[in-house]
């Protein structure tokens, strides 16, 4: 537990002191709230395209994120303490998934509400969107963790890792906007649960195998 809390502290520290947790923080408020002022005042229009342009736009800012998430700890020689700790190494990488989820996934979540209103989602919609988000993040992190550690050895991987983990991205992205869209949303909820945790346990484990190879 005390490696798992030092990993999740300093990669915490690290996305916020440098800003870099704000930049896709940023995208994401930039994308969904110009596109009331490009679609036009049209209600029913934009109700129709919102739940989807949200999600993708949460799925680009995460994507985002994860060039840099192991590239920076092979470079500085973190990657080689990590595998001499005597802690997992699918543990630390947790820990990193986990930080990463609170400074940019859960602030996308939060940055929903003012994004779901502006894109004239109902108000009594708008915590299930929040909640979607929350879910949606993890498990857009837990996979991305496995495209971010196989490219963790490759210049500009970015293109790369998104050719890898946005197949995968589909599920929340489908069940997400159909929370957002209010059909059937006990069930979406529950498929997103499912899928957030689901990344978030195997996606570590897939990660470590990858970072191990990558640090032969």
């Amino acid at each position: 537990m005390n490696a798992f809390s030092v990993t999740f502290r300093r990669d915490l520290a690290m996305m916020w002191s440098g800003g870099g947790a704000l930049t896709p923080i940023g995208f994401f408020l930039g994308a969904t709230l110009l596109v009331p002022l490009a679609m036009g005042p049209e209600r029913s229009l934009l109700e129709s395209a919102g739940p989807p342009l949200v999600w993708i736009a949460a799925a680009l800012a995460v994507l985002a994120t994860l060039e840099r998430l192991f590239q920076a700890d092979l470079e500085d020689g973190s990657l080689d303490q990590m595998l001499l700790s005597r802690a997992p190494l699918e543990w630390l990488v947790l820990a990193k998934a986990c930080a990463l989820w609170c400074a940019v996934g859960l602030p996308l979540a939060l940055a929903a509400a003012p994004a779901a209103i502006a894109l004239q989602a109902p108000v009594d919609r708008v915590a299930a969107i929040v909640l979607s988000l929350a879910l949606g993040t993890a498990a857009f992190i837990g996979i991305g963790l496995v495209g971010a550690a196989i490219t963790a050895g490759v210049k500009r991987g970015g293109v790369l890792i998104a050719l890898i983990v946005l197949p995968f991205f589909a599920p929340p992205i489908i069940f997400g906007a159909a929370v957002a869209s209010g059909e059937d949303v006990g069930a979406a909820l529950a498929v997103l649960t499912g899928c957030a945790l689901g990344a978030m346990a195997l996606g570590p484990i897939a990660a470590a195998a990858a970072l191990r190879l990558q640090a032969e």
